[in-house]
């Protein structure tokens, strides 16, 4: 095994690593799997990577399949890339998840933690997403032999108003259902896609955007939605066309009722980012509010949010369980963003700090204070790193609790010196990336022991976990 592209057949699969990869074993390597293998599988793949110890690898045949598989329910499985696990039992996919939490804590941060509790499952597994983002593009992404007789025919595939097809930016795959959104999600993204399609047949030219030629009109769509079903959309346009978007609009607001908020977003950059960029309201409130516990919260188009409502609510009972407290405590909610989980737990506490880096969060997180009435909850902007030394905690007041909810890429070391310097004492580090979690946590126990080990699924079908540490000082 010394060749990139290099095919080896009958690789019989073994396990799950990280990242949803597949692995088996051959010749002394480990081989990490890509393209939907599952353990029990034998399969033919081809070398992507090839190292010294390990090989990166993708499926291009499957010889037998696990005798466990459940058919996908999803008609873009495999090609999507989005919800990876669809052909494990849903009890399989837990019981994977919570052994990669075992696993990268033991060899990774080579900690010393308690036995682990069992994975919060998710309810419900399917149609749990509050938003979705829809790229538009002139023309969508096939499979090999859908293409080839596409070209045989001398055709162009038809455009796009889908998901990015994995690691290729300039590729849209058309999505006509996506389970993991709720309706009418579906509808509003395929009525665009109809109206706009329509419009550009009978005008002549494209409307459809071009990625790579930055040609075309409608570049995508981004849709929110709150458990009582009532949805916020923005609609992205690379330029103004004030007559094609009126008519648009007019139909949207139409035949989608639940539509209670109306977007419009003018991106004429090379990139697709936006949040240098200024939705217009055209219609409704400009805003959701989502209810989690006794407490409801703003969401606007450009909000950060947890993207599942219902285990958002499960993961804070967790953490306000864990956190215990008692009424006199000052807790800091480092990484706060719209201020979520230190309103959920402001009940229990004297006074809550929350820090936050990224202006349109702390915004959010400020409404977010006023609108549940909880006087005793501070948002400070800046970088957490920055902000939090003694002067800051002479001001505020010493920590009693920190409860911790980094990016992916985990704490930074300045943040977890300053930890070990100011010893709070209780720890409880949320994490989406229990890899980064587990070495930080192996910094962290300078000062602290692990108490409790908790993970919650917040993405099912997916590799995803969400992961929650209580530390007590030592």
């Amino acid at each position: 095994m010394s060749r990139r592209n290099q095919i080896i057949e009958r690789v019989s699969v073994q396990d799950y690593a990280a990242e949803g990869r597949a692995l088996a074993r051959l010749d002394g390597k480990v081989i990490f799997i890509e393209g939907g293998a599952v353990p029990g599988d034998e399969v033919d793949v081809q070398l992507v990577k090839d190292r010294k110890d390990w090989v990166l690898a993708r499926v291009i045949r499957f010889h037998t399949y696990a005798p466990d598989r459940v058919d996908p329910f999803c008609q873009h499985f495999g090609v999507c890339g989005g919800c990876t696990w669809q052909m494990l039992p849903y009890q399989q996919q837990l019981q994977y998840k919570q052994r990669q939490v075992e696993q990268v804590f033991q060899h990774i941060g080579r900690l010393r933690f308690p036995a682990i509790r069992p994975i919060l499952p998710a309810n419900p597994v399917i149609r749990y997403r509050n938003k979705a983002e829809f790229t538009a593009s002139d023309r969508a992404f096939l499979p090999g032999l859908e293409w080839q007789l596409t070209a045989q025919k001398g055709e162009l595939p038809p455009p796009a108003l889908g998901y990015h097809v994995p690691r290729r930016f300039d590729r849209v795959l058309h999505i006509e259902t996506c389970d993991l959104v709720p309706e009418p999600v579906n509808r509003l993204r395929n009525r665009v896609h109809a109206f706009v399609w329509q419009q550009q047949q009978k005008l002549g030219y494209q409307l459809f955007y071009h990625i790579k030629h930055h040609t075309g009109w409608l570049r995508g769509l981004s849709v929110r939605i709150n458990k009582q079903q009532e949805v916020m959309a923005n609609l992205i346009f690379a330029y103004e066309d004030q007559q094609l978007c009126e008519a648009l609009c007019e139909m949207l607001l139409k035949e989608i009722p639940e539509l209670s908020s109306l977007y419009v977003t003018l991106n004429a950059k090379r990139n697709d980012s936006l949040h240098d960029l200024q939705p217009k309201l055209v219609h409704g409130p400009g805003y959701l509010l989502e209810r989690l516990g006794n407490y409801v919260f703003k969401i606007g188009p450009k909000s950060f949010f947890q993207t599942n409502s219902y285990q958002a609510e499960r993961l804070y009972d967790q953490v306000k369980q864990l956190a215990a407290l008692s009424g006199r405590e000052t807790v800091y909610d480092l990484y706060c963003g719209t201020g979520s989980i230190g309103i959920y737990v402001a009940e229990g506490a004297a006074r809550v700090i929350g820090i936050e880096q990224i202006p349109e969060a702390v915004e959010d997180a400020r409404e977010n204070v006023r609108l549940n009435e909880v006087s005793h909850v501070h948002i400070q902007a800046g970088d957490v790193v920055d902000v939090w030394d003694e002067a800051f905690i002479a001001q505020h007041g010493r920590p009693d609790v920190v409860i911790t909810d980094p990016p992916r890429a985990g704490m930074h070391a300045r943040l977890i010196a300053k930890l070990l310097q100011i010893r709070p004492r209780v720890l409880i580090y949320v994490s989406c990336n229990p890899a980064t979690q587990a070495r930080d946590l192996q910094q962290l126990q300078q000062a602290y022991a692990i108490d409790v080990v908790q993970p919650v699924d917040m993405f099912p079908h997916t590799h995803h976990i969400e992961n929650i540490v209580k530390l007590s000082s030592i």
